[in-house]
């Protein structure tokens, strides 16, 4: 096993770490005189408050102010629920005024806390915000408010033979606005590329109320700064995101899927190498599963899709996904892969599967967009969304685990699993260190800076796709230089002076 001082250089070592909420002196509480004004703007449905002049019960507004992992606690007295972007804009403009601290928060399905409130600031709640504003089947450009849930865009177009570029776990739930916000990736970013390129507009309330218009539906416009790209991953810092225009590709005319067993780690990358020149342009999802959360994920019903004589002692697995346009050509090269795999003097995996219905298809999908459930079942995760080289993708997760052993952290009484799963296509190791028993500082204490330096120590991101919030703010440099984190600041206070605008996320 790769032993801990092998990741570690003593620069790291003497790097300050502090974690710690930030004060807020600079700006107001939300009082009764601010919720008779917002009474004015939004109908009485749309406002809770604990405040006497609301009276919302505290259970009420309780899911506005915990993360949906039960790991971050806002202490928000009120939530306002705007139906329409000039609604957004008048709350923007007086908040502004009173210097309110503004949190917006979308589905909630985030992981590091960028849409809860840290002190008390209002939380703006865009899920009232879900209309479809129009639909081009021709060029596929999709409008729509920034409260649309992730699958309800996908049902929308799913008739006129489109898909949404991203796909997540959590698209049941989460809202468009708050995936432009956090720039999500998911499972199918190896394919449609990241929302940088897919997002063709935005609509935008600036932190003075100013509505930015820049909802166009054109694939070129190359006519001075695209401002919105500052949007996209901003998460509400600089303005908040009440509408989207984004490109949706066509439909495939054929999906398969196959789910390979290997016999060890080094065998991935050779794979990866193997399957993308086998299949071509065909290939839309690469997923990467080691053998802790495939073995979870049979615990918790997922699976199995491979009888355990054929997994025997195989160390991780792949899913494999296709997307094409003719069935029977797909199927062939499918096969081919199959057949030249296992037939190989050195076999790079043990076994494979190869979906034979939309019901195969379904399951073997099911297992890997399932682990993040499962993992919810075995405990508190402490959960990484990194960026590492792939070749490092289990390096890093046993360094993790070494490193609760060595302190004596590591078993039912402490952290019980150290797993890692995610999208090999484009270097995202999704690391989950599950603690039993709740979380606790010492765990924390034992597992940052420590994983943001091996990250470093890489050449990686201590963020790929979730975010940076409030859980990474203060490990930003770990990924960034001061000279970009000092040119961050200097956009921030262009955009938000009186820093209203999801206070406290981000930026250290």
């Amino acid at each position: 096993m790769l032993r801990l001082h092998n990741f570690i250089r003593p620069a790291f070592r003497s790097r300050r770490w502090a974690h710690n909420i930030p004060t807020f002196s600079h700006l107001n509480s939300v009082n009764e005189e601010d919720i008779a004004h917002f009474s004015s703007i939004l109908a009485p449905t749309s406002i809770l408050s604990t405040l006497s002049s609301v009276s919302t019960p505290a259970d009420d507004i309780a899911p506005y102010n915990v993360d949906w992992m039960g790991k971050y606690h806002g202490q928000a007295n009120s939530v306002l629920r705007p139906r329409t972007t000039q609604q957004v804009s008048e709350i923007v403009k007086y908040c502004a005024q009173r210097k309110i601290g503004i949190v917006p928060q979308g589905g909630n399905t985030g992981l590091v806390g960028g849409g809860i409130s840290l002190q008390k600031e209002i939380v703006l709640s865009l899920g009232a915000m879900n209309n479809v504003r129009s639909f081009d089947p021709v060029s596929g450009v999709l409008v729509a408010d920034a409260g649309c849930i992730l699958q309800s865009l996908s049902e929308y177009i799913a008739p006129h033979n489109h898909i949404m570029p991203l796909d997540l776990g959590a698209k049941g739930s989460c809202q468009i606005g708050g995936n432009i916000s956090t720039n999500a990736g998911g499972l199918r970013l190896l394919r449609y590329g990241s929302l940088h390129g897919t997002v063709l507009g935005l609509e935008v309330v600036l932190p003075d109320g100013t509505i930015l218009d820049q909802l166009s539906t054109l694939r070129k416009d190359n006519t001075g700064y695209d401002l919105k790209q500052l949007f996209i991953g901003g998460e509400g810092t600089l303005g908040i995101v009440t509408g989207v225009s984004i490109l949706t590709p066509p439909a495939p005319q054929a999906t398969n899927n196959i789910f390979l067993a290997l016999p060890r780690f080094d065998n991935v990358l050779p794979l990866f190498q193997t399957v993308k020149r086998q299949l071509g342009e065909i290939m839309s999802a690469f997923e990467y599963i080691d053998r802790t959360a495939y073995d979870m994920g049979l615990q918790h019903g997922l699976g199995p899709l491979l009888s355990a004589d054929e997994v025997g002692d195989s160390q991780c697995f792949v899913l494999v996904e296709t997307s094409g346009g003719n069935q029977d050509h797909d199927l062939e090269k499918l096969n081919n892969l199959l057949e030249s795999l296992l037939t190989a003097d050195e076999p790079l995996i043990n076994t494979g599967v190869l979906s034979q219905s939309p019901t195969q298809f379904n399951s073997i999908w099911a297992l890997r967009e399932g682990l993040t459930e499962c993992v919810q079942k075995e405990g508190k995760p402490y959960k990484y969304d990194v960026s590492v080289p792939l070749a490092d993708f289990q390096n890093v997760v046993d360094a993790v685990r070494e490193r609760m052993i060595s302190k004596g952290l590591y078993g039912d009484h402490a952290i019980s699993k150290v797993m890692g799963y995610g999208h090999v296509g484009d270097g995202n190791l999704h690391l989950n260190v599950i603690a039993k028993h709740g979380y606790r500082p010492e765990l924390e204490a034992a597992l940052e800076p420590f994983i943001y330096e091996i990250v470093a120590e890489r050449k990686g991101s201590v963020s790929a796709e979730h975010g940076i919030g409030s859980m990474k703010r203060d490990a930003l440099h770990y990924s960034k230089s001061e000279i970009s984190i000092e040119w961050m600041r200097k956009v921030k206070q262009v955009f938000d002076p009186l820093n209203i605008m999801n206070p406290g996320k981000v930026l250290p």
